[in-house]
Order: C-alpha cells, then structure tokens, then sequence
C-alpha cells in the first residue's frame, strides 16, 4: 500500500525490525528478604511493621517501595516471585499502593530455593529477564547464564531489603539490553 506520499515502502524499512516488536522484558520480584527485611531487632528506618499474620513475626514494608514497583513496571512486566503466591495481591499490594501482578506460582512451603528457578524461567520464557531476591542458589546462576536471552540477577540483603541502587540497576540494565 503507498504512503500517505504516495510512494511504496522500501523492502528494507518493511523488514527492518523495530524496537516495538522486540518482547517486553520480565522482572521477578521475591518478597521475604526483599520488600519485607528480616534477621533484624528492630524495624529498618523508612519500614512499617503489619500484624498480618496473627502470632508469627510482623511483616516489615516501605512505602517507597510500592512508588519503585510501580516505576518498574512502566518497562518491565513485573511479576511476584515469592512463596507468598496470591497472598501478596492479597496482603501486600494494597499496602504498597500498588496494583495486583502476574503471580509466578511457587510449590508449596517449604521448599528449596532452587525450586524457584524452573517458575522463574517459565514465565521469563524467551524475553529478557530480572530476577530480585535475597536467596539466589547456584541453579539460579547457572539457569541465568546458560540463556540465550539477556538476564541480569540481583540479589539483595535481607536484612537491608531492596534499595533504590537496585532498582537503579535493573532500569540502566534495561535501557542497555
């Protein structure tokens, strides 16, 4: 069909792909260890402890933390990545000021970190991929090597939780993928 000019696209800009069809990059979020800090007395500055769970320890959050979600997901399909499963839509999201994500659905607790991996790489599939969590084990490293795709692991502290340098890191990451 001829432009609005009335030529004929070339052959070249018809096939030349464009940076609208490459896939959306993933970016698997875990919670315990990362959004909610642990193996700490006291609550970390800037975190607010909820009660969600009657009688087990209290659920540590930062409200910045919902505003950093949110600014991922405006180049990332972010996605949980957390034996909390549907619960940190539940629970989690609304505290975060945040709208549900996709739920990467892990086995049933307990289970090995590692477990996580073959989830983890079913929903990052063939795009690129983040992966953010405290508990990164040698299976995660070598699936994240052994990709075609590009993929960046970041692994945080948990007594710490996420901090705006990973954040920044994964945004540069993308920028640059």
């Amino acid at each position: 069909m001829p432009s609005s000019s009335g030529s004929w696209p070339s052959s070249k800009a018809a096939t030349t792909p464009t940076p609208d069809l490459r896939p959306r990059p993933a970016l698997l979020l875990d919670v315990d260890g990362v959004l909610n800090p642990y193996g700490t007395v006291t609550c970390p500055e800037g975190f607010t402890e909820y009660g969600l769970f009657p009688g087990e320890e209290p659920v540590r959050l930062c409200p910045l933390h919902g505003e950093w979600i949110s600014e991922l997901r405006q180049v990332f399909d972010v996605a949980w990545a957390t034996a909390w499963n549907d619960d940190a839509n539940r629970l989690l999201a609304p505290l975060l000021g945040i709208a549900a994500l996709p739920v990467v659905t892990m086995p049933s607790v307990p289970f090995q970190p590692r477990d996580k991996v073959p989830p983890v790489a079913r929903f990052a599939a063939q795009r690129p991929a983040v992966w953010i969590d405290d508990l990164l084990p040698a299976e995660a490293w070598a699936w994240s090597t052994g990709r075609h795709e590009p993929t960046l692991l970041i692994p945080v502290a948990p007594a710490t939780g996420l901090t705006r340098q990973a954040i920044d890191q994964a945004l540069t990451w993308v920028r640059q993928t």
